[in-house]
């Protein structure tokens, strides 16, 4: 008894789903059925008024807005959340340092200036910023763009000098000169780019950041890896190479680096090989280990500490001829206005650069608030990294944006809000005002491998590729070419590349949308695609058209076109065929055909008759006149006539259609005349309020079309299409 009771409970109740009303179409719903709510209109005069007014209230919530600090601090819970805060802002204070000074070689710039980028942009951040995790700073991608800009403006060849010692007219670089007009450039470009970003936050353009899809970001960001990875070979090796920007700069970089590999120096690359495998090993660890470890091992920054010693005990620089940091000047430099004449040719680059920091920026952030149950929005996000690069740049400073692997050092250590960011610029502000000079004796190599083994996440982003090739080609087709593009072209061009390839994939889908002729479940209101499902049977006489896209300029031909495909009734062959019989009887009529009749082949498809008309030899029945009347490909072509069992309805599914614009709407008020005049009536069904309002707007419902045509479910236009009419016996259950 107990086990039938249990049995019993466990049988979920049948719900039955069952109305009964009348058939409605769009006339009725929109005079009857439906009433709009009244509401007052708004002069322009008062919108301006509602935008412009001023109050306690609006000032306040302006406020909170522009500074989302204010919302947070006041209530810090400082037991709570402190001491996580330090732990985290310290862990990434420490990974900070290292990057800084690496990242500023791939912007081209001293090394101390991407200590600048690493506290001030950070500082500001705490302030205007509303994600509670990610790190703001130098990136590794952002730098390689700014490298690659501040070196086309200001390449080598334009800062040779005479030798001071050279007899033969040989030349060298003015290393000071050519280093002072980079970091002009990148202040400049920098100064844009915050410009830009703070504009496109104030008009509300935090949305941009969708048009990068994640498979194009992931895709270029890869590429990015691989141009950082082949800058920074010769750091690894030692050699002496130019800088190369533009078009396919990373073959002549990576061509330049080997074919001058002889003169690798050995032991920077002996330096730099052990810190790659010390980095690597201690970034495993970290990962096999993380439950375990409070707190990361700090790998950079032991690497740094431990090389430096070296390099000063043993004199690598003098001795064996390694490459070092040099001179890092202690203190902060004062405010200085950028140098605004350089603008000119900066402009396209600040948008590619603004565009992309923000991208990395928003993704990151988005992905650590849903992680953890809050909200950040894209607008002020895009506002607060324009003050960071607009304010920072008077301090000498160069674009930042967030890291991705400091983003994860902060979280996986306890950061709870951006404590912990102000807490690592600090750490930073440490090193740049007292012990700066101690990192002088780095070894350049030490750079290069903290750089690389920092690359390791962008390079496992090849993992995609086999598994956007199961879940989506066009995707694959999207990383594909960003990649391929961002390697050859540049990450400027490679970017502009990749978005128009993007933008090209959406106008490709709505080419091919997937169309169907739709069937009914038998007993239900349910119509599904009558190729995929057996169930699905069509109702006769009467053709339901599906169509899964929006109708507009780029592909209401191939509407019109699969429609007749599709339903095989095609409006110019039926008035051909009947033009064909109205011939054939005048002729009759008249007996010029003499005692000879047509043969006629009926061949029944589903719901249409098609006739095949053909002759007897014209010259046996003396009849060389009308050959002459009729050519043989119209006596032999296959031509649609009306007959008591052809299609009498067409009913369009707009349940999918999104919008229609004024090429779409002539279109279809076009094959809908056509139809009309061959007797087939053509209805529209499930068209949302939204499309309705902009058919009538499109002054959609004129000759033709009318409202009454409408309904709004396909299973209401079956029933009218069923009973205005008089088919033979249906096969559709109402």
């Amino acid at each position: 008894m107990e086990h039938e009771a249990t049995a019993q409970e466990d049988v979920a109740p049948c719900l039955i789903y069952h109305v009964e009303r009348p058939v409605y179409d769009e006339e009725y719903l929109h005079s009857q059925l439906l009433h709009r709510k009244e509401r007052c209109p708004i002069t322009l005069r008062q919108r301006l008024a509602q935008h412009v007014q001023c109050s306690s209230v609006k000032a306040k919530a302006l406020a909170l807005n522009f500074l989302p600090i204010l919302t947070w601090l006041p209530s810090y819970p400082v037991k709570k959340y402190l001491f996580h805060d330090v732990v985290s802002g310290l862990s990434t204070g420490v990974v900070q340092l290292p990057q800084g000074l690496a990242y500023a070689m791939l912007a081209a710039v001293p090394p101390v200036y991407g200590l600048y980028s690493s506290f001030y942009p950070v500082l500001l951040y705490t302030f205007f910023g509303t994600s509670r995790h990610i790190s703001i700073g130098t990136f590794a991608v952002i730098s390689l763009m700014i490298g690659g800009v501040v070196v086309r403006e200001a390449p080598d060849s334009s800062f040779y000098i005479q030798a001071a010692n050279g007899t033969n007219g040989s030349l060298s670089v003015d290393v000071e000169a050519r280093d002072a007009r980079r970091v002009q450039l990148a202040v400049v470009l920098t100064t844009l780019v915050g410009v830009i970003q703070f504009v496109l936050g104030l008009l509300r353009f935090g949305f941009v950041a969708i048009y990068l899809t994640e498979p194009l970001v992931r895709g270029f960001t890869t590429a990015a890896a691989v141009h950082v990875f082949i800058s920074q070979l010769k750091y690894l090796l030692g050699v002496r190479t130019q800088r190369y920007s533009g078009p396919l700069a990373a073959v002549y970089s990576f061509h330049a680096v080997f074919s001058d590999i002889t003169s690798t120096n050995v032991t920077t690359l002996i330096v730099g090989l052990v810190c790659i495998v010390f980095l690597y090993s201690v970034k495993d660890l970290n990962e096999r280990f993380k439950k375990k470890l409070p707190v990361p091992i700090p790998g950079e920054i032991i690497v740094v500490i431990m090389s430096t010693s070296i390099s000063f005990s043993l004199n690598l620089s003098e001795n064996y001829d390694v490459d070092v940091v040099g001179k890092i000047p202690t203190g902060l430099l004062p405010p200085s206005v950028p140098h605004f004449c350089l603008l000119p040719n900066l402009i396209a680059d600040s948008f590619t650069i603004a565009i992309v920091g923000f991208s990395m920026g928003i993704s990151l952030a988005k992905i650590f608030a849903l992680k953890h149950g809050y909200s950040v929005d894209g607008n002020q996000e895009l506002m607060a990294l324009g003050l960071c690069n607009f304010i920072g740049s008077f301090f000498q400073t160069f674009a930042i944006t967030c890291s991705m692997s400091r983003s994860l050092v902060q979280e996986s250590t306890g950061g709870k809000t951006q404590i912990a960011g102000l807490l690592a610029s600090l750490v930073v502000l440490l090193v740049v005002v007292a012990i700066g000079f101690v990192f002088q004796p780095l070894p350049q190599t030490v750079l290069a491998a903290i750089i690389m083994v920092n690359l390791l996440g962008m390079f496992k982003q090849t993992r995609d590729i086999p598994a956007l090739w199961r879940t989506s080609r066009i995707e694959l087709a999207i990383w594909l070419v960003a990649f391929t593009a961002s390697v050859l072209l540049g990450l400027d061009f490679g970017l502009v590349v990749a978005i128009a390839f993007a933008i090209l994939t959406v106008i490709y889908r709505t080419q091919s949308s997937k169309t169907a002729v739709l069937g009914q479940i038998p007993g239900t209101d349910m119509y599904y695609d009558v190729d995929e499902y057996e169930e699905a049977a069509e109702c006769s006489g009467i053709k339901i058209f599906h169509f899964n896209s929006s109708i507009y300029f780029a592909n209401s031909d191939q509407y019109i076109n699969t429609l007749k495909e599709k339903t095989g009734l095609n409006p110019a062959k039926i008035q051909a065929a009947r033009k064909v019989r109205r011939k054939q009887r005048e002729s009759e009529e008249k007996g010029t055909r003499g005692h000879a009749s047509p043969q006629t082949v009926v061949v029944t498809g589903e719901g249409v008759s098609h006739e095949v008309v053909s002759w007897d030899d014209a010259e046996e029945h003396g009849n060389s006149s009308v050959a002459e009347k009729h050519s043989q490909s119209d006596l032999e072509e296959a031509v649609f006539l009306d007959s008591p069992g052809s299609t009498h309805s067409i009913i369009l599914d707009w349940t999918s259609v999104n919008f229609l614009d004024s090429v779409g709407a002539k279109a279809v008020k076009a094959v809908i005349k056509e139809y009309a005049a061959v007797d087939v009536r053509v209805f529209i069904a499930g068209c949302s309020r939204t499309l309705l309002t902009e058919l009538r707007t499109l002054q959609f419902f004129t000759g033709v079309m009318t409202p009454d045509m409408l309904f709004p479910t396909v299973h209401d236009a079956v029933l009218y299409s069923q009973h205005h009419t008089a088919p033979p016996p249906n096969h559709c259950s109402h």
